[in-house]
């Protein structure tokens, strides 16, 4: 049987989606309306992934080798089961090559998160998971994954119109509201928690709907294919585009016939930092390939009324 999920009732209305005063990405800002439905309270943790691997038996796609005819021209060897891992450079680095700290490290799984020997701490959010592999989780618990609208309202905990779900300044009286990056990134991390990677959900406090985690600790996918803006979406109609540039948050490192299908993730991570990504806001906005896996991406689901 599925685990029982801690999910929120989220009542429907209108909300300002997107903004006008950060990334491009996230342009223009405009009214939405959604429908009520209930989302998870938390990201899903390692415990809730390790259950659904048991009773399924899922093998997910940082576990399995990548197909040769999905990378024309790649070196075979290479081609091994793995995931891509921030490792923080020695010294200070320039910022314009995430290369300098994202590496595609073979045998990094959701089991062993850091692929230092040492297993997923049970209350973290889990990491290491693909679009396929979050959606075959939430299909399997009864649950779907939310659209980019529904987890960005959601996340704003009625809190409309500011930067953030607890208003405009990022520590509000000095007070640390989410797992996100302190010091000078990629080098130098001194958070004052001493979450050095993800921190055990529930962790910090939870916005105006009672949800946890909303915003830092892990990007979270979405089912909604990604776009270079929100004017389509202003407009009602119009192409879909995909965005181009990685970033701290998004390495952007597949090169398979798939990378052209994106989904937007939401929520920023603990990578997120005010010297280079400031995207630890519910209107911030990132395209990853549905077949990528990060060490700093994860999921909650939604059910529908």
């Amino acid at each position: 049987m599925p685990p029982r999920h801690d999910m929120v009732a989220i009542p429907g209305g209108e909300f300002v989606m997107g903004s006008d005063r950060n990334y491009p990405e996230e342009r223009p800002a405009h009214t939405r309306r959604i429908e009520g439905f209930r989302i998870d309270r938390t990201p899903v943790t390692n415990a809730q992934f390790a259950e659904f691997v048991r009773e399924t038996g899922h093998v997910t796609t940082a576990e399995i080798p990548p197909d040769p005819a999905d990378y024309p021209g790649a070196d075979p060897t290479l081609l091994v089961a793995g995931s891509l891992q921030f490792t923080p450079p020695a010294q200070p680095v320039p910022l314009d090559d995430f290369r300098r700290w994202w590496n595609y490290v073979p045998g990094t799984t959701w089991r062993h998160p850091q692929n230092d020997g040492a297993p997923a701490h049970p209350d973290h959010p889990v990491v290491h998971v693909s679009h396929a592999d979050a959606h075959a989780y939430a299909h399997w618990a009864g649950l779907e994954l939310p659209t980019e609208a529904e987890w960005e309202y959601a996340a704003r905990g009625g809190a409309d119109g500011t930067r953030f779900q607890w208003g405009d300044e990022l520590s509000p009286g000095g007070r640390v509201m989410a797992n996100t990056w302190h010091g000078e990134f990629p080098r130098q991390n001194l958070d004052p928690h001493g979450h050095a990677r993800t921190s055990p959900v529930g962790k910090y406090p939870a916005n105006g709907y009672g949800l946890l985690d909303t915003i830092g600790n892990v990007w979270e996918w979405t089912d909604s294919p990604a776009t270079d803006s929100h004017h389509a979406a202003a407009r009602q109609a119009g192409p879909t585009a995909t965005p181009g540039a990685g970033s701290c948050c998004n390495p952007g490192t597949s090169t398979s016939r798939s990378s052209h299908t994106r989904k937007v993730i939401k929520g920023g991570s603990h990578l997120c930092a005010p010297n280079y990504c400031r995207r630890y806001r519910p209107a911030a906005r990132q395209a990853e390939d549905v077949d990528s896996s990060t060490s700093h991406l994860g999921f909650r689901c939604v059910q529908r009324f």
